[in-house]
């Protein structure tokens, strides 16, 4: 068989057995190390406009952000979806400018790929800190139009960062609505920035 596939052939049939995710998140943390390397020169708003095409280009926003409102988001009007959406991905962007501040010889190791719910896969990496114990960091990823995207990260291994979210924001917009949502999260947004622009 060739490697392009029929017109009439589902790509979603063929393509998980047929590409590898493992270059999305090699690629994402190669980015990663050079924004690390070079986070001081940067400085916080360097790491933001560096990051925000990386995230955009790896994990797929907008999904996430659906999710972390969880049945919620059924509710919202359009454009209130797309405020979401480019909240959600501004505070991500800002939270992963905050974390990764500089470099001390750390590596990220790819691990492996299992299988997981939904037609997604489960990519298993960790972060080698020198003088430290490893950070287990796991990816779950799915495919968007022929393209592995990230749709979930695991700290430690176990904790999903979408149920974290999920946890925090569907709660808030039952109980303050979607305007105290927003208005929280660009809080926490304005936060992030205040203290990474006085980051030693």
């Amino acid at each position: 068989s060739t490697a392009s596939a029929e017109p009439a052939s589902p790509p979603a049939a063929v393509a998980p057995t047929s590409s590898s995710p493992i270059p999305t998140i090699d690629a994402f943390h190669a980015g990663l190390l050079g924004i690390m390397k070079d986070a001081k020169t940067l400085g916080f708003q360097g790491r933001i406009d560096k990051l925000a095409p990386l995230l955009s280009r790896t994990f797929d926003l907008d999904f996430m952000a659906s999710k972390t409102v969880g049945r919620h988001w059924a509710t919202l009007s359009a454009a209130d979806k797309k405020r979401w959406a480019e909240t959600f991905t501004r505070f991500t962007t800002a939270n992963y400018a905050g974390r990764f501040t500089g470099f001390t010889g750390e590596q990220f190791v790819t691990l492996g790929v299992e299988d997981a719910a939904r037609d997604t896969r489960l990519v298993r990496t960790k972060i080698v800190v020198p003088n430290d114990q490893p950070v287990e960091l796991n990816y779950r990823v799915m495919l968007r139009d022929g393209q592995w995207r990230v749709i979930d990260v695991y700290l430690n291994g176990k904790v999903s960062e979408l149920a974290l979210r999920r946890s925090e924001y569907a709660s808030a917009l039952k109980r303050d609505g979607f305007e105290h949502l927003v208005a929280s999260v660009e809080t926490k947004i304005a936060d992030l920035k205040k203290k990474g622009l006085t980051e030693g």
